[in-house]
């Protein structure tokens, strides 16, 4: 009976729970809409005046919430942007010009506090957008008629934001009775069809014409006026330019004419030195060659000596000089290590020294040999008689008579053709090797002085 009981009151809480679920019902709205929920809560307002009153629904910007769907119902209104375009027919302006005006307005709902939210919903409530835009461009063309009367041409077509200003002012409280807001207003064009807005342009537009033809007229005059000063002080300065050409060319051919004479002196005198310098060169020429013999072999005797002497400093540098380092070294050593070793090496250098000194009198003795076989030969040069000298002229006269006779050999082949006088080449070639042999004796006096057919012809002469 219990378990009974218990399950019954179970089953009436679970169907109170599924009632007011089902009766509940979440409806939500976006950001640009206003949600509206009628039928269940009451909502009061707080009018202009200060009094309030109660609405039979309740109203919420964007967002969610729960309704009893057999009880309340939603709605929503858009409150975005909506943007219209407003063009008027011809509208009479304060000086009488019937004129076309062409701009564009952005409204939306009013939602700035509950009271203009409140009869933004009373009146669009079910419109949308479009009984937004009719509404609101009604009221524009209007307000934008008045506007255009109440301004002259020139004002409106100088100063649009004034305009602007005084179409937005007119029309906010008319669009704010309405819960709507104006966000902005622009005027795009005004125009006329008869021609006044080209009539009032064109005096401006010929004033510019006018001033730019005589900006342009006098900037040509300056560049015509600079071009001819530039012009003639560029011809000014390119006759100058030519007059100093032609003089400095006339110095230039005066300059040359003048270093040419010099030339020409210098070359003389330098022309007359050369002969004079050529002919005293070849007298002190003559002189040198009678010396040089003497002079020769002085100068072997010298170099003979200059060898001696460096053969004596070869010796000192090569063997004493190390010798007696290598002494420092091995007395050195011999300091550092024990009493015997110093002994060895003590006798280890007399010993050295012994072979050293052997050596350096070999050395000596040898230099002065030749030193001494250089000297005989010096003394003997200068003892030669005039026999010896002959004698030793006559020596060389074989291979002189070799060494002319030496290109012969060295022909691979003669054609021998003979003459007109019957004689054959072999005779003519062996005739002109007589020849060279023949003129060898004035040979060797013009480049010794020694007269060898003369000597020989007064040995000869004499013994017979």
């Amino acid at each position: 009976m219990d378990t009974a009981l218990i399950i019954i009151f179970a089953a009436i809480i679970v169907a109170v729970v599924l009632y007011f679920t089902l009766m509940r019902k979440y409806v939500k709205a976006g950001p640009n809409e206003i949600l509206i929920i009628s039928g269940g809560k009451k909502h009061a307002i707080t009018l202009p005046d200060g009094s309030t009153r109660e609405l039979g629904y309740r109203f919420q910007l964007g967002g969610g919430t729960y309704i009893h769907p057999y009880v309340e119902r939603a709605e929503t209104l858009p409150i975005e942007v909506n943007t219209i375009g407003i063009k008027t027919p011809e509208v009479l302006s304060a000086d009488g010009i019937p004129i076309l005006a062409d701009g564009s307005a952005q409204v939306r709902i009013d939602t700035s506090d509950d009271y203009h939210t409140y009869l933004g919903i009373e009146n669009f409530l079910g419109k949308g957008n479009e009984g937004i835009r009719e509404v609101a461009l009604t009221v524009l063309e209007g307000k934008v008629r008045e506007v255009i009367g109440a301004m002259r041409v020139e004002e409106i077509y100088q100063n649009r934001h004034l305009f602007n200003d005084k179409v937005q002012e007119e029309s906010s409280k008319d669009l704010a009775n309405l819960g709507l807001s104006m966000i902005s207003f622009s005027l795009k064009d005004i125009s006329d069809t008869q021609g006044y807005l080209d009539a009032l342009s064109k005096p401006k537009i010929a004033e510019a014409k006018q001033l730019a033809a005589i900006a342009e007229a006098e900037a040509e005059k300056e560049a015509i006026i600079k071009a001819s000063e530039a012009k003639k002080e560029g011809d000014i300065a390119r006759l100058k330019a030519e007059a100093q050409v032609a003089a400095r060319q006339w110095e230039n051919e005066t300059l040359k004419a003048k270093s040419q004479i010099a030339v020409n002196k210098q070359k003389a005198q330098a022309d007359l030195a050369y002969e004079l310098e050529r002919s005293r060169l070849a007298q002190e020429l003559k002189k040198e060659e009678y010396q040089l013999k003497h002079i020769e072999a002085e100068e072997e005797t010298r170099l003979q000596e200059k060898l001696i002497a460096k053969k004596q400093n070869e010796l000192e540098a090569n063997v004493l000089k190390p010798a007696e380092a290598r002494k420092a070294q091995v007395l050195a050593e011999a300091d550092a290590e024990s009493y015997r070793l110093a002994k060895e090496s003590e006798g280890k250098a007399i010993a050295r020294r012994q072979e050293n000194d052997v050596e350096i009198e070999r050395i000596m003795k040898l230099g002065e040999a030749e030193a001494k076989a250089l000297l005989e030969k010096a003394k003997a040069f200068e003892h030669f008689n005039e026999a010896a000298m002959y004698k030793m002229v006559l020596d060389i006269l074989p291979d002189l008579a070799k060494n002319v006779a030496e290109p012969l050999s060295r022909i691979e082949k003669i054609t021998l053709v003979g003459s007109a006088d019957g004689s054959t080449g072999a005779s003519k070639i062996t005739g002109q090797v007589s020849e060279i042999l023949a003129q060898l004796p004035e040979v060797i006096k013009s480049l010794t002085g020694v007269d060898i057919a003369s000597y020989l012809k007064d040995k000869l002469g004499g013994e017979q």
